[in-house]
């Protein structure tokens, strides 16, 4: 198989210059929130942020809850030469992909071992993910409130037929 690379450039940009994509459908709670700005405050800048040139400026396909939460930063940038409809399928499949990943329970215990954060939101997230409350509901009292109705009481956890756990929205 052969894979294009569509990435044009790495830039920095000011957040607040960034355009939200309008089809984004990911909401984020007071709680991801604040556990990504405890994360950002004691890391820094580890991860860019996904847009495309657009005739109204760069609009993001990533990264929406970084440049809202810092939008008097110049943020790290990779631009992308797609389509409209690459960024929809984008958009549509990143975070999905992301979350049917499996879990190793012994590295990730190791893991979780040996890390503790500053702020106690990213502890609270690290203690949810350790309770293997993957979707972190219950651990983080303000998500409850922020979360569209019915989100929450659509995901389902189903096991593959290779032993592999995901969460998925149930229709």
């Amino acid at each position: 198989m052969q894979v294009r690379d569509r990435i044009k450039e790495l830039r920095r940009v000011p957040a607040s210059e960034l355009l939200p994509n309008p089809k984004n459908w990911r909401t984020h709670p007071i709680a991801q929130q604040d556990a990504l700005k405890g994360v950002l405050a004691e890391i820094g800048w580890a991860d860019a942020l996904i847009a495309r040139e657009t005739p109204d400026g760069l609009m993001l396909v990533d990264g929406h809850l970084r440049a809202e939460a810092m939008p008097d930063s110049e943020v790290p940038v990779l631009i992308l030469d797609i389509n409209d409809q690459e960024a929809d399928l984008m958009l549509a499949t990143l975070d999905p992909l992301a979350s049917m990943a499996g879990r190793d329970e012994g590295l990730l215990t190791q893991l979780l071992a040996s890390v503790e954060a500053e702020s106690d939101a990213v502890n609270e997230l690290l203690r949810a993910l350790g309770d293997n409350d993957i979707q972190g509901l219950e651990n983080f009292p303000d998500w409850g409130d922020q979360l569209d109705e019915g989100i929450a009481d659509g995901i389902q956890l189903c096991v593959c037929e290779c032993g592999h756990e995901h969460h998925k929205v149930s229709e």
